[in-house]
């Protein structure tokens, strides 16, 4: 008997299928940069176009890049069967990437690996990385679906993202206007993003707990819905601030905050000659944080080492506009509040 694709695990037909239903949800995330190019190799993407009123905006522009992947916050929505927001912490982890140099972001690529191939579930994925591009103003430009039997089990996936945007020469955020007297501004995350996952689940597993569990610290809500609530996405804030301020003079820099903490990340873009000094009482973490570490016994350490615990973004601004940027990103629905200062010293990271 003659062996076929399909008896290899991979059904061309439903894959095609699959492919039908994408190409709606990528023209919702198109702007005019974007070239047509549906049924081509790779996708076209334009810095300016024909009628551009801001056309020939970069003098110097330099393009930003980035990639991630979701992790196995992945394995959560597996076991839940809930897939519509994990393509927005996809979006959200490169995206908040981009935006620490000041990179106004453009257009983004997928990568999804499948064990086997399923219309209606890919659908879901995909939906959530449109929405996670309207949401991060950027254009899903292409993307790959790889099918690959005994890699994968029925319903395993794994997600890979990669970002593109464009920054000024002249406008990059690199950190190195950090000086002593900068207030660090806290940007609130939405809970537990898309870092410290497999602690997450061994906490559960451990505690004999499972995804439909409701514990009363979490006021009626699943344990599966408040683990998988989408990474925030920071392009409005970052926007906003870069709209009404010099930026050099006033925004010093960005750290997303992710493994690592807060810590591990802002450390990456002090200059040597200063501390950042971060009072952690001067923001509330988000209530599964709480459960997470009485549930697991974590140590304080452990968790800010670990988890972002309720910050999502540090912003480093001159003391000067401090007030405005916190009053103005609370317009726009940014929750946000200083939790430390910078200090002279060695580059380090301090809680105090």
């Amino acid at each position: 008997m003659a062996a076929t694709y399909k008896d290899a695990g991979v059904d061309l037909d439903v894959y095609a299928e699959s492919m039908r239903r994408l190409p709606r949800l990528m023209h919702r995330t198109f702007s005019p940069r974007v070239l047509p190019s549906d049924g081509g190799f790779a996708g076209l993407f334009q810095l300016d176009f024909p009628g551009n009123l801001f056309a020939r905006r970069y003098e110097q522009p330099v393009l930003v890049s980035g990639t991630d992947g979701v992790g196995t916050k992945l394995k959560i929505a597996q076991q839940t069967g809930i897939h519509e927001s994990v393509g927005i912490d996809l979006v959200a982890m490169c995206v908040n990437d981009l935006l620490c140099t000041g990179a106004e972001p453009l257009f983004f690529l997928d990568y999804v690996a499948m064990g086997k191939d399923d219309p209606a579930r890919l659908e879901k994925i995909v939906q959530g990385i449109s929405d996670g591009c309207v949401t991060g103003d950027m254009a899903l430009l292409g993307g790959e679906t790889a099918i690959m039997p005994d890699m994968y089990g029925d319903e395993d996936y794994d997600l890979a993202g990669f970002a593109v945007g464009v920054v000024e020469r002249k406008r990059l955020i690199d950190g190195k206007q950090i000086a002593a007297g900068d207030v660090v501004l806290g940007l609130s995350s939405s809970g537990l993003h898309s870092n410290g996952f497999s602690l997450v689940r061994k906490i559960i597993s451990d505690a004999g707990l499972s995804w439909d569990s409701t514990p009363a610290p979490l006021g009626g809500e699943s344990l599966g819905d408040a683990c998988l609530v989408p990474t925030r996405i920071y392009s409005q804030a970052v926007r906003a601030v870069q709209s009404h301020y010099r930026v050099k003079q006033v925004l010093h820099g960005l750290a997303h905050i992710t493994g690592g903490g807060i810590e591990e990340n802002l450390d990456r873009i002090l200059p040597s000659d200063v501390d950042a000094e971060i009072d952690p009482n001067s923001w509330q973490p988000p209530t599964i944080f709480r459960f997470l570490q009485q549930t697991g016994e974590v140590s304080d350490a452990e968790m800010r080492r670990v988890f972002n615990m309720g910050i999502g973004m540090a912003m480093v601004v001159s003391e000067f506009y401090a007030s405005s940027i916190q009053s103005q990103l609370t317009q726009i629905g940014m929750p946000c509040q200083p939790i430390g200062r910078i200090v002279a010293g060695s580059g380090k990271v301090r809680y105090v």
